[in-house]
């Protein structure tokens, strides 16, 4: 496979800039993040920048990998890839800013459909681009136990 180096930095830099953005924005609702009851199995708050950074790294791979194929199907595919970044980037406002646990709970459930539908497309035009995915969505699984429970116990 013949690299497209400035496509792949355009690529990568597309989740992580949506990532530095959601950041910013939600830098002072954090300490109140930590103040409210947590479920069993929460992890640290440094946590979730690296993994966060990971995987929007790996989003960036695998979108790119999509960009560049000659799949009929990649524009559904990058569409999907698109509505996810935004469900991604609304999730933490509702989450951290606006503190509605409950509404936040529900786009992180359509958020989950979305990224299970991406990765179905991504899969099929290219598998490692599909794999590259899974962890983003076993985060996404953990970060809805995460934000249910947070939900539950701060009612």
């Amino acid at each position: 496979m013949n690299i497209q180096f400035k496509k792949l930095i355009l690529y990568l830099a597309i989740p992580l800039a949506i990532g530095a953005l959601t950041a910013f924005l939600i830098r002072d609702s954090i300490p109140i993040y930590e103040g409210v009851r947590q479920p069993p199995a929460s992890p640290p708050t440094w946590l979730f920048p690296v993994v966060w950074t990971i995987l929007y790294i790996l989003m960036g791979i695998s979108s790119y990998i999509v960009g560049v194929s000659h799949s009929s199907e990649k524009a559904e595919a990058l569409g999907l890839y698109g509505l996810q970044l935004f469900l991604n980037f609304l999730w933490p406002l509702i989450f951290f800013n606006a503190q509605n646990y409950l509404l936040a709970f529900i786009i992180l459930v359509l958020l989950w459909y979305v990224l299970f539908k991406m990765i179905r497309e991504f899969w099929q035009i290219s598998p490692i681009a599909g794999k590259l995915q899974i962890p983003y969505i076993l985060w996404s699984t953990f970060a809805a136990y995460l934000n249910l429970g947070v939900y539950l116990l701060n009612r």
